[in-house]
Parts: C-alpha cells; structure tokens; sequence
C-alpha cells in the first residue's frame, strides 16, 4: 500500500526554481508593466522573451505536452504543484508557455493537427511567437450545452463556409487564428453535430466585434465578441476527424481544470498571505486587527479550506495519471465547484480585512474576486457540475 504525500527532492527542485523566479523576476515586471506579455512594444517584448528564455533553458517551456506531443510528460499531478506557483502571479503562466487558451490548443494541434497544421500553427506557438484563440460559447445558446451550438460550417466544394456569432472567445485579441467549434452535421446525433476548424485571423468574413469586459475587469484577457458571415477557409482547416468537435472539447477541457483550479490555490494562498500580512500593521479599537477572534477565525477557517481543495485536487490529478480521465470524471467536476467557491471566500474575507483599500486596484483582490467568480462558469456552470456528481453518486446504489 503506497499513501504519499511528499514530492521528490528533484522535482521539489524545480518547483523551488519556478518560485524564486517568479518572485523575483516575474512579479516584478508585471508591477512595472502590466500585462506585458501582450505589449506590442519591442521593448517590453524584449523583457518578456529574456525571462522565456530563461524558462526554455530550464526545460519548463510548454509543460501541459505529454512525451509523445513533444513535452516533458510531467503528468497532472507534477502540473498541479507547478500551476499552482504560478497561479500566485499574473503573468507567470504567459512566461512559461503555459496560458489559456494556448495550452489547450496545442494540446489539440499536437493530438488531432495535420503535417501541416503543425508545421503553420504549433510550431510557432510552442516557439513563443504566435498566440491563438478558442471560440465555442454563443450567446444565443446556452454555453453549458455545447451540443446545442447554431455556428453553422457548410462544407463547399474544397471550403468550409462557417456562420454563426460567438462570444467569450478566449485570447482572441492579437490572435493569430480561432479554432471554432461549428456544427458540420445538423442531423448527426447531438454529440457528433460539431467539428472543430481552424480560422486565420483576418480571413474575409471573419470580425472581432469588440472585447469583453469581466466584471469591470478587462484583464488583458482578450475575450471577445465574434462574428462569421459566410466566411470561407479551406478544407483542410478542419481540425481532427469531422463530427468528432464535441469529443476534442471534452479531452481538452479536463486536464485544464486541474490547471485552472490549483492556480486558483496558489491564488487564494496569495490573498491569505495579503490578508495576514495587512491585519498585523491595522489597528482598531486599541489593539491590532491579528488580535481580534474574528480575524483569526476568518485565518484559520482560510486555512482549512484551502488545505482541503489543495488535497481534493491533487487526488483527482493523480487519478487521472494512474486510472484515466474517465474514472476520474466525478473527481473532476468536484473541484470544479470546490474550488472556485472556496477561492471566492478566501478573497471575501481579505477584502474585508483590507477595508476599503481591498476594493481598490492596489492589492489586486477586486481582480481575484471577479476571477473567483467567473471561474464557476468558466468551463461549464456549477450546476453541470453538480448534476453530474448526483448522477454518479446515485449509480452507486443501482
């Protein structure tokens, strides 16, 4: 019987690595120059390649790739203890190739892309000098159906024409292509409806309607509000085998919630450590803010919560490296909601230890509140989420 729960000193070398680098050269460019990694400055571009530089030397540039699409094959257990340091800094994930929505299409292209799908789109994404956008929620469908998409593909001749109006497309702002997931097949079954196909930023048809601001916050994060009429690309832009859009979709999104949800962590052991630094130099009523008991309850109930989501998402990312995605499912969805709603509690209380100041740009918790918000929409609502979890618990005593 094995029950671990240490890392091997190697490997713990290399999380030791990734954490003084992001504190000392990550953090500090992002206070100079927010959102760098997106400036089109030569300047600021020349910062950020100098600090990616540093990361390919240490073979840690694309960690997400397995061994057979090219990456180091860390698993999802490994990639859970990084993502969660750099959940702790803005821009760490951009320096380490490692972004939404890029890491998801590599992932794709590296999977499902053709010799030369490879060769015009992953190539230079992996070399650091393209990103990419992935569209699929519409706003006249509901976004946790995607079997009930109307973005139409029509194949014609040696074209796909694809209408249809997207939004929330994820790092569409200075993309260089969209994948877009587009029903091919109307009168397939709903989940062989939709393929997914490659559009070249540009392509005559093809508009960015506008950004979307998040909860006032526009990010850097380039969602946007899209639109397709009768725009016409090639038929080798189809991405992977045709009808199977829906079962890409699904591949790509659960390694991606374990990413997402131990960023989240590192994101709320960041508010923690802001919300204990800040009530040991407040006083009120004759006495510091650490010596209140509401204080230090609202730490310790922090401290709890954040050990356990740590722990449940640790469990499902080592399922998924010994017994596979498929029985990991109900694990899966479990984070999914634990983890945004504990971070959403854990920045609560440090704003209001802040006081007023926690509502300002200064702390950045206004961001990783609204962060903590959109994450229990962000890849399905938490409702999905929940249902599913029932079903499976419920099949238990069939």
């Amino acid at each position: 019987m094995a029950w671990d729960f240490s890392t091997d000193p190697e490997f713990q070398k290399k999380l030791d690595w990734v954490e003084e680098f992001c504190r000392e050269e990550v953090e500090p460019l992002d206070m100079v120059f927010p959102y760098a990694v997106r400036s089109a400055d030569p300047k600021i571009r020349a910062l950020v390649k100098k600090l990616q530089d540093e990361v390919k030397a240490q073979g840690l540039w694309a960690i997400f790739l397995d061994e057979e699409l090219g990456g180091p094959g860390y698993g999802q257990l490994k990639l859970g203890l990084l993502n969660e340091i750099l959940g702790r800094y803005p821009s760490a994930p951009q320096m380490f190739g490692a972004a939404a929505p890029d890491t998801g299409n590599m992932e794709m292209l590296a999977a499902y892309g053709t010799d030369e799908q490879k060769k015009r789109w992953l190539e230079p994404m992996l070399a650091g000098s393209m990103r990419s956008c992935y569209s699929m929620t519409e706003p006249d469908t509901a976004g946790s159906d995607p079997t009930g998409l109307r973005t139409s593909a029509v194949r014609d001749g040696d074209h796909w024409v694809i209408n249809g109006h997207k939004w929330f497309a994820t790092g569409a702002v200075g993309a260089a292509f969209i994948i877009v997931m587009a029903v091919t097949d109307p009168d397939a079954a709903p989940h062989l409806r939709a393929s997914q196909i490659i559009v070249p930023a540009g392509t005559p048809g093809f508009r960015n309607l506008r950004p979307i601001s998040v909860m006032g916050h526009d990010g850097g994060s380039g969602h946007c509000e899209l639109k397709f009429e009768d725009c016409r690309v090639p038929a080798a832009s189809l991405l992977g085998p045709r009808q199977a859009g829906f079962g890409i979709a699904q591949a790509r999104l659960g390694p991606g919630r374990i990413h997402h949800c131990m960023r989240a962590i590192g994101l709320a052991e960041r508010a923690l450590e802001d919300m204990c630094k800040r009530v040991k130099s407040r006083v009120a009523f004759g006495k510091s803010l650490a010596e209140q008991t509401v204080t230090l309850e609202r730490i310790a109930e922090a401290r709890i919560m954040i050990e356990q989501a740590r722990l449940l998402v640790l469990k499902a990312a080592y399922m998924m490296d010994t017994v596979g995605n498929k029985v990991a499912r109900a694990e899966i969805a479990m984070i999914k909601v634990a983890v945004p709603k504990m971070l959403s509690i854990v920045v609560d209380m440090a704003i209001q230890a802040h006081g007023a100041a926690g509502l300002s740009g200064d702390f950045g918790l206004a961001k990783a509140y609204a962060t903590a918000r959109a994450l229990r929409l962000v890849d399905g609502p938490d409702e999905v989420h929940r249902n599913q979890i029932g079903q499976l618990e419920l099949r238990k005593y069939n």
